[in-house]
């Protein structure tokens, strides 16, 4: 009997070592969203000061908006461009003087409308990263407020709200769902980033309505939008309660209880539910009771937002 233990002991090893020779190990990545406001200029820092953030986020993967500066003799300089030089990374220029996509690792493709890019990680594994920034106004929670802005008319309800945000951003979102519907064939894991400049449909809750941290009870469309088409909320599926963790990341630029503004979640980042395990989710900004991640001084009137997600 004693003869025996060496081979069995040799078998299970030798299967063992099949096993892990043979895993599929998932990649990991951390993908940011960022306004730099207005390339970075108009809070009067230098754009190393944006590169800063971008690093301690340790992002892999940025969707950029406002990445251009402002216009001098005709032209918006592009501060996306500087900041992927700074950084050593691959750059995407979106080509609308407003969004730009930047990651550490190799472009290897795009779409049509470039509303997104596809990069491949050293392991081979490819994914797509679509970036927005939608219109910024009107702006609902300002009007629901009556809070003056853009020249938009006040709005009184939650059904006026939710139409008023369908007519501002319906047909972006879904000239964007179009194209990802066209690369979902592949298979491959897609994530979108974006300032959508509109509240998520998950956070203006009865709850949060009941804390005093909304005005109203309001299922955002736009957000509404890509979890119908199967993508998750990545901050909030980590951070499930709106009350407890409500991330807001705009703004730094005034108090809460600023009667003239209202603080929100309005930048995001979502995944595919299928086919990326979304681990962690962290906003960086100015001060700790409103990020994860300090950054000081912050360069943005905008907090940015990394999560961390594996490919599957």
């Amino acid at each position: 009997m004693s003869s025996s233990k060496p081979i069995v002991k040799a078998l299970m090893l030798a299967t063992i070592l099949f096993t892990v020779a043979n895993q599929s190990f998932a990649d990991t990545l951390r993908v940011m969203s960022f306004n730099i406001w207005v390339g970075g200029e108009s809070g009067k820092q230098p754009i190393e000061q944006t590169v800063a953030v971008i690093k301690a986020a340790k992002a892999d993967v940025v969707g950029l908006q406002e990445s251009h500066g402002e216009e001098r003799d005709g032209v918006r300089p592009d501060a996306a461009a500087v900041i992927a030089q700074q950084l050593g990374w691959h750059y995407f220029d979106q080509g609308d003087d407003d969004t730009g996509i930047i990651s550490r690792y190799k472009l290897v493709g795009s779409t049509p409308r470039k509303w997104g890019a596809q990069f491949e990680t050293p392991s081979g594994e490819r994914f797509w990263l679509f970036n927005a920034h939608f219109a910024h106004a009107p702006y609902q929670p300002y009007q629901l407020l009556k809070i003056p802005y853009a020249d938009a008319p006040f709005i009184d309800t939650a059904e006026q709200a939710v139409q008023a945000a369908c007519d501002a951003r319906e047909s972006q979102v879904k000239a964007m769902l179009a194209e990802i519907e066209a690369v979902r064939k592949e298979g491959a894991p897609i994530f979108v980033t974006g300032d959508f400049n509109e509240p998520p449909a998950l956070d203006w809750t009865e709850a949060a309505h009941d804390a005093g941290l909304h005005p109203a009870v309001v299922c955002w469309p736009a957000t509404e939008m890509l979890q119908e088409a199967g993508f998750v909320d990545a901050y909030r599926k980590v951070h499930p309660d709106p009350v407890k963790q409500p991330g807001f990341t705009w703004t730094v630029l005034t108090k809460e209880d600023d009667p003239a503004d209202h603080h929100d979640r309005i930048d995001f980042v979502f995944a595919t539910r299928k086919n990326v395990d979304v681990k962690a989710a962290e906003v960086i900004g100015e001060r700790p009771e409103r990020a994860d991640i300090l950054v000081t001084p912050y360069p943005s009137d905008h907090r940015a937002v990394v999560i961390e997600a594996e490919l599957k």
